[in-house]
């Protein structure tokens, strides 16, 4: 029988999920900004360019904050949000050193608050396309992941870049770096190489690469800022004893599935695979809700999390 009790419960559990940003400033904040606008799982209450930073962490109504604000900021905003009891989602990446993001991790242990950290390719279906078949042995044994993603930056945003050793590496490379760590682990060895080959007037390493060595893989990322077209180069590849996924361009997807031997639900041979529409955040703050909610956990732990950013950071001469 259902009881007005339940209905009650039912009503409050799928009541809108008051949620704040501190900061629009990271290149990927205006973007969450109007995702959240049109998801109906969220009432927007504010950001800090509208609301003084104290009182958007005290307001009683927001249970959740977005923080977009620039990266050498994270990890003190991520401690802050934390600290008032609030879930967050946390722009990449997380902190520009190990502490603040263990600290982060100490804080959801202790006071149970989630923490998304926001990779933006964790839900995107061809990179998830190729970790499935990696996991489920299809590819056969795993002895390389190559990846590659750069951008042409304006001059006018280098000496922001330049504020990290890493450079490109740090701020693009970390999107394809998270994928390779979640599949292999955690490398015996990373070894960046970092560059300023760019003709400007600044100290930004903007042509980089990082090799990470596994127990019988390796994976190579190379990030640069110096490619223009980009777009259409950037690439995830898997590959094994058994064939290769190939996902290029990353946006939108292009994924090439090419076996040796048909595995799992693929034939022999090259075949394109159908990729479902895509667009940035929408799965990040969908799952996010729904964890709120207690309807599912969240696909990345934090015990990977902090993989990632140890992992990120080597890869970026910063550990």
């Amino acid at each position: 029988m259902i009881t007005r009790r339940t209905l009650l419960l039912s009503a409050l559990a799928r009541a809108p999920i008051g949620i704040g940003f501190i900061g629009t400033s990271h290149s990927h904040g205006k973007a969450k900004v109007e995702t959240v606008r049109a998801n109906g799982d969220y009432k927007l209450i504010s950001t800090t360019d509208e609301m003084a930073r104290d009182a958007l962490l005290r307001h009683a109504d927001i249970q959740v904050i977005a923080v977009e604000s620039q990266n050498k900021d994270h990890g003190r905003d991520g401690i802050a949000v934390l600290e008032a009891g609030k879930h967050l989602h946390l722009e990449k990446i997380p902190a520009d050193n190990k502490r603040d993001f263990a600290r982060i991790v100490e804080l959801a242990r202790s006071k149970q608050r989630l923490v998304q950290v926001g990779y933006m390719w964790r839900y995107h279906p061809g990179i998830n396309l190729a970790l499935e078949a990696a996991r489920s042995g299809w590819l056969g044994d795993v002895y390389l992941i190559r990846a590659v993603i750069g951008n042409q930056l304006e001059a006018a945003r280098r000496p922001e870049w330049a504020a990290f050793k890493g450079g490109v590496m740090f701020e693009l490379g970390c999107h394809v770096i998270d994928p390779i760590v979640r599949l292999l682990g955690r490398p015996t060895k990373v070894t960046p190489v970092l560059h300023k080959h760019g003709k400007f007037n600044d100290s930004l390493n903007d042509n980089t690469a990082a090799v990470l060595e596994f127990g019988n893989a390796m994976a190579i990322v190379n990030a640069s800022n110096l490619q223009p077209n980009s777009g259409r180069y950037r690439a995830f590849e898997v590959h094994g004893t058994n064939g290769a996924v190939i996902v290029n361009p990353i946006e939108p997807p292009g994924v090439v599935v090419d076996l040796a031997k048909a595995a799992g639900p693929y034939k022999a041979g090259k075949q394109t695979m159908p990729m479902p529409p895509y667009k940035r955040y929408v799965d990040d703050f969908i799952e996010l809700a729904a964890a709120i909610r207690g309807e599912t956990k969240l696909r990345v732990t934090l015990e990977e999390d902090l993989l990632v950013q140890d992992v990120v950071l080597a890869a970026s001469g910063m550990l």
